[in-house]
């Protein structure tokens, strides 16, 4: 089905929070995206140094009379306070580690690609997979990140078409259009990634989307009049 519709793009790209306060024992894994990128990101642990000083206090100072004279001289030695130091260090891992994953951009293909006729049917497709799978290791954590697109196609004379489905070429021809006047069109798809991602057996979804745009252009011409007896 295609219906007129005003094709209004808005890229916002949601920044990550970093909720790692519980991340010492356990890793925290984050996924999301940044700059139309996948950005993957763990953590675990903290890193701290702590020095004590322990100090012996110098004793009170204490009034000092010289002995009475005695025939054997004697010596008396400075006291020197000692000063101990002891420290104290406590140290835990502190392990991070950021991954960037790039996707695809698609390309677009028609067919008839040489001057298709008005009044006949155009078929388009993209050769996008249904699915985007990637298995990474991060800080010795495993981490799958899967993501669908959608898709939206502007045909360039004000139509457009939303769906799912990455299209086919004959025989399948899941989408297809019909142009009307003769022209020259800017052919527009826009695809959007969503996806989640697992680890250790829990799925957790992306947060934010990754939005891809692809171009191409198509010449329709008008059918030539032959005139027979």
């Amino acid at each position: 089905m295609r219906a007129p519709c005003v094709l209004f793009l808005t890229l916002s790209f949601l920044n990550p929070v970093n909720a790692f306060a519980d991340c010492i024992d356990t890793t925290c894994i984050d996924v999301f995206t940044q700059n139309n990128q996948i950005i993957i990101e763990a953590h675990k642990g903290t890193s701290s140094t702590v020095v004590k000083k322990r100090v012996t206090p110098k004793p009170a100072s204490t009034l000092w009379f010289p002995p009475k004279p005695s025939p054997a001289p004697t010596v008396k030695r400075s006291y020197k306070p000692r000063v101990v130091v002891k420290k104290s260090v406590v140290k835990t891992a502190n392990l991070s580690d950021r991954l960037i994953k790039l996707l695809p951009t698609a390309g677009v293909a028609f067919s008839p690609e040489i001057e298709p006729l008005t009044h006949v049917p155009v078929i388009f497709w993209c050769d996008l997979p249904q699915i985007f799978q990637s298995s990474v290791s991060i800080i010795g954590e495993a981490v799958d990140v899967a993501l669908r697109p959608g898709f939206i196609w502007s045909f360039g004379d004000g139509t457009f078409y939303s769906t799912s489905s990455t299209g086919a070429p004959y025989p399948k021809a899941t989408i297809k259009h019909t142009y009307r006047q003769p022209g020259v069109y800017a052919v527009i798809l826009v695809t959007t990634w969503n996806g989640s991602f697992s680890h250790n057996g829990a799925v957790r979804p992306i947060s934010g989307q990754v939005i891809k745009t692809s171009v191409a252009t198509v010449t329709v011409v008008s059918a030539r009049t032959r005139f027979t007896k």
